[in-house]
């Protein structure tokens, strides 16, 4: 594939730490957002920290494609299990995602989390990255991801996302990508399990550093191959 900018959207600081201690060279920029440049291979990559939530993580995504023309978004970081066979340190990439706190259904013809103009209530991201990231990693799993603004924590939240067809949730990941597909850009996202679906959420906590040192390792190598 023919790529020659790439942007990373990481949402908090624990996970921009994986990133941070690589050994690119790496050029922290002026701005708003705490925004940093390198370069791998031939393309130049831009690396954005977005914070929290789907209002930040679309304005960031947004960003790095208004100033930096990136053509490709990629984004790692950690999520929750809403699976209980899920484990810590499972590694996905998520095949579509769906923002669970999106619902029109009441006034349009559409599903809960539908947007008007998709197929369905899902946002799909790129078949291309994902053939790639199975090309170099054949055992990494398959995920379907619930977004929204609340760190999920409660059994009966998570079972009520599972119900919706999915098996992890984040708070970014559909904003991520319905900004891409807005601007007809790809996007890619690989997810590692900080906190199982019998955790209280402390196990985050616990599970934040390392699981996003295996998500950026496999990003790594992605790098590597676009």
């Amino acid at each position: 594939m023919s790529i020659k900018k790439i942007g990373i959207v990481i949402a908090i600081e624990r996970e921009l730490e994986a990133f941070l201690k690589s050994s690119y060279e790496i050029e922290e920029l002026e701005g708003r957002f705490k925004c940093f440049r390198t370069a791998v291979n031939c393309n130049e990559v831009y690396v954005i920290k977005s914070g929290w939530g789907l209002i930040d993580a679309a304005v960031a995504t947004q960003y790095l494609i208004t100033k930096f023309g990136v053509e490709a978004i990629l984004n790692f970081g950690v999520t929750g299990a809403l699976d209980p066979a899920l484990k810590v340190s499972d590694l996905f990439y998520v095949r579509k995602c769906l923002n669970f706190d999106f619902d029109t259904s009441t006034i349009d013809d559409v599903t809960p989390h539908q947007y008007g103009d998709m197929e369905d209530e899902f946002v799909y991201l790129d078949e291309e990255l994902i053939d790639l990231v199975k090309s170099i990693y054949p055992e990494i799993k398959e995920a379907v991801d619930a977004s929204g603004d609340k760190f999920v924590d409660k059994k009966e939240d998570k079972e009520e996302r599972f119900n919706a067809g999915c098996n992890i949730c984040d708070m970014e990941i559909v904003a991520i990508a319905r900004v891409c597909f807005l601007n007809d850009v790809k996007c890619l996202s690989i997810k590692c399990i900080s906190d199982e679906y019998d955790g209280d959420g402390s196990d985050f906590e616990e599970n934040v550093r390392a699981s996003a040192d295996k998500a950026f390792k496999l990003i790594d190598r992605i790098l590597q191959e676009i």
